[in-house]
């Protein structure tokens, strides 16, 4: 659903002069969004539409594209950036105001939402700078190149990232962008995609990534297993070592993707990930699925994938290729549709539409790439119903029944000192479990499938009213059955699933969450 946006024309007269000296023209406000609209994953959690509705700002500069950002009225304002010409470290400097907080040394989006970053012109190029999304959600980057971003040697920026994503980010679509390096990480590389601490609601479409070490990671060790949901469509990922990406955890989609020169590894699935892997070609290439490095293993579901010329390894301790005959190891649903072309036509679709300056073609499906749809597809169907609209608590419907969580486990993304998430399920209203700040999930799990339909979140005493936001997600395949305010009663159409986060976007002090008890019916 589009934000309503407040147009602050004053206030973006009133910073034009400083703007123009940096480098970025500001127009009128318009209603300006990236073309064609969000795929995959990013649809959900609310969906992905970036700066959609919100000011258009020309940069011509890296100072540029910080000034843009700190000159909104607060860092939630929506924004499109049209960028041209070529960023690098000497036109990139730290600009201050309280809607930003930017570095030199990167193109950085932290502790800011509803922002696109569109090439537009001649092309946009950030040439050995980086681009950091840190604590942001709602994040648009089309049509740009980022290239030999070194995290060793010189010039250095952000960690060797072309693009890098961690600590609480949501909703991020990057889509026709082109990323590359020139070697790997003896050569001050390091990966081209990577998501880390709590990334989430990701799509990487049309795209090239090439010529490095490392094609990126979700997750920055075997415990990082807070990131996930994660599409990656229409890519073409050439001259890549490994990682391809590398899951730890999680969920990812990877479809109708062009694989071609994976040196030593490919989509390494570990420490428990679910790949679903579907209508790809992969090409001269070795171990191209699989489990690798490890002994802590993850799974794949594979469906009319292509391996021409694909050769494999012996298994051995820490290494499990699916290959040469690769089979399904789990089940996969995903929360979205999603037309497939056909694996044979994927290598013709994709170098017609994959990267920066290629016109933002997409394929529909049929093996033939089309423009870009002109209408803007963020607006959905006012007929349509909307799974994310709020289904408050309701005081006077107490459950009946068995009480599930009771025996079951449990986790979540963050607890306050002195609490644990096993307090949430022990039936007990005399403990409780804190997030290690205002916002935070938790969640509870069983080993088999189980039928939930109603949950009820009980706050601990002397804390009733403190939660604020929330959202009950089925983790397994990432959708929201309910979202809204307060504790209580929560309702939602039965879903058959194997673990359910309690998720607070907002609250009016450190919750406390002595019981989230789940019912059946």
């Amino acid at each position: 659903m589009r934000r309503p946006v407040a147009l602050r024309l004053q206030a973006a007269l009133g910073t034009l002069a400083l703007a123009a000296a940096a480098g970025v023209v500001l127009t009128m406000p318009e209603a300006a969004a990236a073309a064609g609209g969000a795929t995959g994953y990013a649809t959900q959690n609310g969906g992905t539409t970036g700066g959609a509705g919100g000011q258009t700002v020309r940069a011509t500069t890296g100072t540029a594209i910080h000034q843009a950002l700190c000159g909104r009225a607060d860092s939630s304002t929506p924004i499109t950036i049209e960028v041209e010409g070529t960023i690098n470290h000497g036109n990139t400097t730290k600009v201050s105001g309280d809607s930003c907080s930017t570095a030199a040394d990167k193109i950085e989006l932290k502790q800011v939402s509803n922002i696109t970053i569109v090439g537009v012109g001649g092309g946009a190029v950030f040439d050995q700078l980086g681009i950091h999304i840190r604590e942001s959600s709602n994040i648009v980057i089309q049509n740009v190149t980022v290239r030999n971003v070194k995290k060793s040697g010189s010039p250095t920026s952000n960690g060797g990232d072309a693009i890098g994503m961690e600590s609480d980010v949501r909703n991020v679509w990057v889509d026709h962008t082109t990323l590359e390096a020139s070697g790997g990480e003896s050569e001050g590389y390091d990966g081209l995609f990577d998501m880390k601490d709590n990334t989430q609601y990701v799509t990487l479409s049309y795209s090239t990534l090439r010529n490095s070490g490392r094609g990126g990671l979700i997750g920055s060790s075997e415990s990082d297993r807070s990131n996930g949901y994660v599409t990656f469509h229409h890519n073409l990922y050439e001259n890549i070592d490994s990682r391809a990406p590398l899951l730890r955890g999680g969920i990812a989609h990877m479809y109708n993707n062009h694989y071609k020169s994976l040196n030593e590894s490919g989509i390494n699935s570990r420490a428990g990930a679910k790949a679903k892997v579907d209508g790809n070609y992969f090409e001269d290439s070795k171990d191209v699925l699989g489990t690798f490095y490890t002994d802590q293993a993850g799974t794949w579901q594979v469906s009319g994938n292509i391996f021409d010329n694909v050769t494999w390894s012996e298994p051995g301790e820490d290494n499990n290729p699916a290959g040469p005959d690769p089979r399904s190891t789990t089940t996969v649903s995903v929360p979205y549709s999603f037309a497939l072309d056909d694996a044979s036509c994927v290598p013709s679709v994709v170098s017609a539409t994959a990267g920066a300056n290629k016109g933002l073609k997409v394929s529909d499906g049929s093996c033939t790439p089309q423009s870009p749809d002109p209408t803007d597809p963020t607006d959905p169907d006012p007929t349509d119903p909307d799974p994310t609209d709020p289904t408050d608590p309701d005081p006077t419907d107490p459950p009946s029944g068995t009480n599930l969580s009771v025996g079951a486990g449990a986790d979540g993304s963050s607890k306050a000192s002195g609490t644990s998430y096993g307090n949430v399920r022990d039936g007990d209203l005399g403990t409780y479990w804190s997030p290690a700040g205002t916002t935070g999930s938790v969640s509870v799990k069983w080993s088999s499938v189980t039928t939930v339909a109603k949950i009820n979140i009980r706050e601990a005493a002397g804390s009733e009213g403190t939660v604020g936001s929330y959202r009950v997600i089925d983790h397994g395949t990432g959708a929201v059955l309910a979202s809204g305010s307060g504790a209580g009663v929560i309702g939602f159409s039965p879903v058959a699933l194997e673990k359910i986060t309690f998720e607070i976007t907002g609250a009016s002090g450190t919750p406390r969450i002595a019981e989230f008890e789940t019912y059946a019916g």
